[in-house]
């Protein structure tokens, strides 16, 4: 017998599985890697050595208006390591410049004064100019040209009109777009809406390269390096986390060279090969990612990737704020027939795009290969009408998983994180 301990929430649920069902586990190794220096340091010196770029003083010199793109609320970028030391290296090269850090919200809600002082510390957030961008605020946005999907490019112009523009952020397998990070400071970052809905088509989402760790020929990752480069981001910082969301590893300089030696990192110890199975058991990694149903798709993704057709996914996200969005549940649960929502998704074109349309499309592709079995404080109504089977326990899940499959030798892979591995 084997115990294996699944996050969810703030706590974890556990389970003994007899190891002739248990044909795999897929984990990361990014928990066992030992970084060589604090966050302060390993960020010190990236900045001492970028990858394909003059220092940042060096690119700051003669520049008077320099915008720093840095991460919203809900990203869990160490921005109190990585902002001063940029500022500081910012005004090595030019002390009098006149600097704005620009809050990369996407099409998230505005960031407040109190999570930008948590986020930066209150003498950064007192001293210096912050403008939160909205991605509806259109006498704010410029058009800078058309993507290679085909939609207008439209960005903030403080970013448009920076002299220099540099960004902060972080690395991580990202499920449509490869991985998070880099190009993605600018698209979704600083883009309007519209922008951003184009480059999350439903065209994009279905192609097969769309996928978690995949950047070449990804349109969705082509279309924002191309932003990132129309608007002229110059220079990037960028970390990978731990679980603990403290910094192991950092990058610095060229917004594609920088960006691909943190990718390579993140490949090497989150990338695992698939173990096909009748049942696989995904999480969100608990809290804070799996406070809604919205955000427990990401980690439903790594089980799709490894699940047999016709085979049962449970996933385990406690949901303890809802569903995550209003478009997201009615696109599913107003409709009993996937197959014609995914018809009308799929008929729209990149510039009829709905809002949250590809976190549903993406859920209604992981449904029709398996099943999934939802464990949460969720109202089992909610989890039907969303195309779902409910289950309060683990325990519950895996036996309602048996049943349905009718086979008493399923097989059964486990995946105690899966926002945290690459399959393969």
């Amino acid at each position: 017998m084997k115990t294996l301990f699944f996050p969810y929430g703030q706590t974890h649920l556990e389970y003994e599985f007899d190891e002739k069902e248990l044909v795999g586990v897929l984990t990361s190794s990014i928990e066992k890697y030992v970084p060589e220096g604090d966050g302060h340091e390993l960020v010190a010196r990236a900045l001492e050595s970028p990858i394909g770029s003059q220092k940042l003083s060096e690119l700051s010199r003669g520049k008077q208006k320099i915008v720093i793109i840095a991460s919203d609320h809900t990203r869990p970028v160490p921005s109190k390591i990585i902002i001063p030391q940029m500022l500081s290296e910012i005004r090595k090269g030019n002390p009098n410049a006149d600097i704005t850090i620009l809050i990369a919200t996407g099409c998230h809600r505005g960031t407040t004064k109190q999570e930008l002082i948590n986020k930066f510390g209150e003498e950064i957030v007192a001293n210096e100019k912050i403008y939160v961008h909205d991605c509806d605020e259109k006498e704010k946005l410029v058009n800078i040209g058309v993507l290679p999907s085909g939609g207008q490019c439209e960005i903030n112009k403080i970013a448009v009109e920076a002299d220099l523009l540099v960004a902060e952020g972080f690395i991580e397998p990202h499920f449509f777009a490869g991985f998070s990070g880099g190009r993605k400071s600018v698209l979704p970052g600083v883009a309007g809406r519209s922008t951003v809905l184009a480059n999350h088509c439903s065209e994009f989402i279905a192609h097969p390269n769309s996928r978690t760790g995949i950047l070449k020929d990804n349109p969705i990752h082509e279309d924002m390096v191309w932003a990132a480069k129309q608007a002229k981001l110059a220079f990037i910082v960028n970390v990978v986390l731990n679980s603990e969301k403290q910094p192991i590893f950092a990058v610095a300089g060229d917004l594609e060279k920088a960006h691909k030696k943190g990718t390579d990192f993140i490949s090497s110890l989150c990338g695992v090969k698939s173990v096909l199975a009748d049942i696989v058991i995904s999480t969100n990694g608990g809290y804070p990612l799996d406070q809604n149903v919205y955000q427990s798709v990401k980690g439903m993704t790594a089980a799709e990737a490894t699940v047999k057709k016709g085979g049962i996914i449970i996933m385990l996200a406690k949901a303890n704020d809802g569903i995550g969005g209003e478009h997201f549940y009615h696109q599913l649960a107003d409709e009993p027939d996937m197959n014609k929502t995914m018809d009308i998704f799929l008929s729209r074109s990149r510039n009829e795009t709905a809002t949250d349309q590809w976190m549903s499309q993406i859920l209604l592709r992981i449904l029709m290969k398996a099943k999934v079995i939802y464990v949460s404080s969720l109202d089992p109504e909610i989890v039907e009408k969303m195309h779902m089977i409910p289950a309060s326990t683990l325990s519950e899940a895996i036996n309602l998983a048996k049943k349905i499959l009718v086979k008493d030798n399923a097989t059964i892979t486990a995946i105690p994180d899966g926002v945290s591995v690459v399959v393969i």
